[in-house]
């Protein structure tokens, strides 16, 4: 007969802290909660009468965040709430004290941020809060795109695929969805501009809302072959340091092979701010209809990526 062990009092021998704890407790430190939560606040609802009070702003955001490091949905959220010791104390919740918001409420709180573009706030409060720490823009700017694919399934209630989502051509592949943009400085790799579009818009047509204007030098991929012009129009000191572009008729030298390979050494930079909101966070999906939810979605998401870039320095400061 197995013999009862005390691992159920919350005695555990043999436990080991996990990789998510240790996550959760790096973002804990590192997250600049009481700006972020006052930026909310003049949009949250406010306690009326004797009726029910709302949820804290702090919980409430530290649940978002976590649909967005873990790819939750409103009701898998809640449930992983339910599930995971790990996530309830990192959203500060007892159980023998109270229950976990339902997914009714964290869906509210995620409707809330959406219509008050707070995702584009929080991204750039995040910004200013790593210059604080030092992490400053430099003058090299690597400009990149990503498609993010969408159902293209028009099996579900209005029998048709979501408007706002295009489709594109990439080499012999098409794809259909939207696109995130992102500038990313060169040397600290944090993003510092993010645009989304549907999949269709030309990676070229938002290069003006991807640069801070006070650039040296602009790295990007092909698709921005030719658009010196633009680049000085919109970063007058900046050099064009973007992918030389062959065709059939005009083979590159190998002067211009050789260029290239030495500008994807400084380009390939960009590869690590979308592996983390991709393949961390598992952004390569839209969750919701329309491209402004999915938009919000990609700002904090890109807000949170800059965290876990700048993670190492800012748990240095914090430690001093």
């Amino acid at each position: 007969m197995r013999q009862d062990s005390f691992s159920g009092s919350g005695f555990e021998k043999y436990r080991k802290k996990t990789r998510k704890e240790q996550f959760l407790e790096e973002m804990e430190t590192i997250i600049p909660w009481k700006e972020l939560c006052d930026a909310i606040e003049p949009y949250y609802p406010k306690p009326e009468g004797a009726g029910r009070r709302p949820v804290g702003i702090e919980r409430m955001l530290r649940i978002h965040f976590l649909q967005h490091w873990f790819n939750l949905s409103d009701p898998a959220a809640e449930e992983a709430l339910y599930d995971s010791q790990a996530l309830r104390n990192f959203v500060g919740i007892d159980l023998g004290r109270e229950p976990a918001p339902d997914e009714t409420t964290i869906c509210k709180f995620r409707h809330l941020m959406e219509k008050h573009n707070l995702g584009d706030q929080l991204f750039h409060l995040v910004n200013q809060y790593l210059k604080d720490n030092g992490m400053k823009v430099s003058r090299g700017t690597i400009v990149d795109a990503s498609i993010i694919s969408a159902p293209s399934s028009t099996k579900n209630k209005k029998k048709e695929r979501d408007p706002e989502m295009k489709q594109t051509k990439k080499g012999n592949q098409w794809y259909f969805g939207m696109k995130a943009h992102i500038g990313v400085d060169s040397k600290t790799r944090l993003i510092h501009s993010v645009v989304a579009t549907a999949a269709n818009v030309h990676d070229s047509q938002v290069l003006p809302d991807l640069l801070h204007g006070e650039e040296t030098r602009v790295w990007g991929d092909s698709a921005y072959t030719g658009q010196k012009q633009t680049i000085t129009d919109y970063a007058p000191l900046a050099q064009d340091f973007t992918q030389a572009k062959g065709s059939r008729n005009r083979k590159l030298t190998e002067d211009q092979r050789a260029k290239n390979r030495n500008k994807s050494r400084v380009r390939a930079r960009v590869e690590h701010q979308f592996g983390i909101i991709k393949r961390q966070f598992g952004f390569n999906k839209v969750r919701y209809r329309g491209l402004a939810k999915n938009a919000h979605r990609l700002f904090v998401a890109c807000a949170l990526s800059n965290l876990v870039v700048a993670k190492k320095a800012l748990l240095g400061r914090s430690r001093m």
